[in-house]
């Protein structure tokens, strides 16, 4: 029922939408903690919609064909962010399963064993062996008391404590952050992100990979001469990898003017980038700027809820 929907509302030409499609990872089965979260399951059912809704593109030619006009009716991409290892190891046999191609934004700085610092947030509260976290004399005016007796206790904690730390100063927020994780005394993994050799594979398989920054920043926080070594520095490292350019960029957070800026666009386009991605919600035109692309993935279970919300995504760009 939605093929004709989405053919009305993405015609391909010059009215043509490319619809980008935002995911982070793909747990191999559903994690309790986090039970929104895309699993294996999930992500093989959500490829067999997209196969049949929609015309997948590479994101590169995506792009191009966006801003020439001559997109195909119904047409989108797939994007990962960040680089976790589960991207290589269970989303790459599914998209591969249904032959379809994915575009990987690789924040650099954590790959080869490194971990994000939210992730150590989580990582700590899942695994610490308390009943209850004190973290009272961390930070300046200290991240409280939390419950962990429970999953929803942990849950709860996790959030509380990742939005007080979100928008720190990065050296602020690394001190703090391993001061969190000692207090925990839980074991941190070492595999959450892929290694080089996974980036490198990624791409042989046919996938794009792009630059995500080297340290996954709030780019609007730093000062200009930092925004360019983190784009510049996380394209170059991964142009070594995978022995081919890096024409693709995706801001970290992509929150237009709160996580990054009209700088962070500058700098994206002085590095000779082609696009790059925000996490704006809705569907990229032919006039939107192409160094703010938006991107947007329903969160919905059902197949019929799922395609609604595409299609309001769809419909949103012609306001």
């Amino acid at each position: 029922m939605f093929h004709p929907l989405l053919h009305l509302l993405s015609p391909g030409g010059e009215r043509g939408r490319l619809t980008i499609l935002i995911f982070h990872r793909v747990l191999p089965s559903r994690d309790p903690l986090f039970p929104d979260e895309v699993d294996a399951e999930r992500f093989d059912q959500i490829c067999r919609w997209l196969r049949d809704w929609f015309r997948v593109l590479p994101l590169d030619e995506g792009v191009l064909r966006l801003k020439a006009g001559t997109l195909p009716a119904r047409a989108a991409a797939i994007t990962f962010d960040d680089g976790y290892a589960d991207n290589h190891d269970v989303a790459l046999p599914i998209l591969q399963r249904h032959g379809l191609t994915a575009a990987f934004f690789v924040a650099t700085g954590f790959l080869d064993g490194g971990r994000m610092w939210n992730d150590t947030v989580i990582e700590s509260v899942r695994a610490s062996k308390l009943q209850t976290l004190d973290l009272s004399e961390v930070g300046e005016q200290g991240l409280g008391v939390h419950d962990l007796t429970d999953v929803v206790a942990r849950r709860r904690a996790i959030d509380s404590i990742i939005s007080r730390v979100k928008y720190l100063q990065p050296v602020q927020r690394t001190d703090t952050v391993s001061r969190i994780a000692e207090a925990s005394g839980a074991p941190l993994p070492a595999t959450l992100m892929m290694r080089s050799d996974q980036v490198h594979a990624l791409h042989r398989a046919g996938m794009q990979i792009g630059a995500h920054t080297v340290t996954h920043p709030i780019l609007a926080t730093l000062a200009e001469e930092e925004v360019r070594r983190e784009m510049q520095e996380s394209k170059q490292c991964l142009e070594r990898i995978i022995g081919s350019r890096v024409g693709l960029f995706a801001y970290p957070n992509g929150k237009p003017g709160e996580d990054y800026d009209e700088r962070s666009v500058a700098v994206a386009r002085e590095l000779g980038f082609d696009a790059a991605l925000s996490t704006t919600w809705g569907a990229a035109r032919q006039a939107d700027d192409p160094f703010q692309l938006p991107r947007f993935t329903p969160w919905d279970r059902t197949r019929w809820r799922y395609g609604a919300r595409l299609a309001r995504s769809l419909l949103a760009s012609y306001a």
